[in-house]
């Protein structure tokens, strides 16, 4: 028997697939062509502790091999995800981690006690490294003194397991890894989007809204394995991996590189049954190989 489940710091997951905040929605979007109940865990749209209308439109570029996004975590608030969004997420065998942001640390501790008193949230990740919001968002990533300040404040309101979501735009990423695994992460996820832009040469303007925004897809995977395997050879915590990953053959790369399990993001977009196809990757690639354990592929690139 071949056994897929992994422990992301404490969120047992049947599989290591799951999915990038932001390119999901919250679940019912994907319902039509994903079987949610096969899915290591869902990781539902960012959550805010009010709503946000987030960024002027343009707010979506398409680039060479990825795309700029500049959404600026528009959301409906917390307390309209635990009335109207967590129950249909109830119904489905799979953990739900919840993606939070906040302008202030007053900000990221109340929303995770709100979302520690509802049933049905699994774990949270703390995003501390979105790069298309005026405040708070990457501001906190950056410094690794307000990213440990960040997830030291949610673990002391929670007692789920804490998965920090880490900035890639940074000098020293292992640095603000030690950091926040200090502070009291139980995981983390690698990484975030890279900072970029797109001129249109007609209008000689800016195409995004916002006028930069975050680039994600196969153009910055090469990035993001590197940092996984950095950071995973330097701090002891799990690893959740994304960045660019399209086929089963990306996501088993980045578990070579030292990640527990991973996300899927923007090819979500481009293919619905995205996370389903590599899954059916995975479990072909174990059993072509004869892997009875797919804990014994982390990291195995450089062990």
């Amino acid at each position: 028997m071949i056994e897929l489940a992994v422990n992301l710091g404490g969120l047992k997951m049947k599989n290591p697939v799951t999915t990038a905040s932001g390119t999901f929605g919250f679940g019912p979007e994907y319902a039509p062509f994903v079987d949610l109940n096969r899915l290591g865990a869902i990781v539902v749209k960012g959550t805010t502790l009010e709503p946000r209308r987030g960024n002027p439109t343009p707010r979506i570029a398409e680039t060479p091999a990825g795309i700029l996004n500049c959404i600026g975590l528009q959301n409906p608030g917390v307390d309209y995800f635990i009335e109207k969004s967590l129950p249909y997420l109830r119904q489905y065998n799979t953990p739900v981690i919840v993606n939070i942001a906040g302008n202030s640390l007053d900000d990221y501790a109340e929303v995770t006690r709100r979302l520690s008193a509802a049933e049905g949230v699994s774990a949270i990740e703390v995003n501390i490294s979105c790069p298309n919001v005026k405040q708070g968002g990457m501001i906190f990533g950056t410094r690794c003194t307000m990213a440990s300040e960040v997830i030291r404040v949610v673990r002391q309101n929670t007692r789920m397991p804490v998965i920090a979501k880490l900035s890639p735009n940074v000098t020293d990423i292992v640095e603000i890894a030690r950091g926040v695994a200090e502070a009291g992460a139980d995981a983390l996820a690698l990484i975030n989007t890279l900072l970029g832009m797109k001129i249109d040469v007609y209008s000689r303007k800016p195409v995004l809204g916002n006028i930069m925004g975050g680039l994600s897809g196969p153009a910055i995977r090469p990035v993001a394995v590197r940092i996984v395997w950095q950071v995973a050879q330097a701090v002891n915590l799990p690893i959740l991996g994304m960045g660019g990953i399209m086929t089963a053959e990306d996501a088993l790369e980045f578990i070579l590189a030292g990640a527990t399990a991973i996300a899927v993001g923007t090819a979500n977009f481009v293919n619905p049954r995205a996370t389903m196809d590599i899954l059916d990757g995975i479990e072909k690639y174990v059993k072509d190989y004869g892997v009875k354990d797919i804990n014994e592929l982390v990291g195995a690139a450089w062990k």
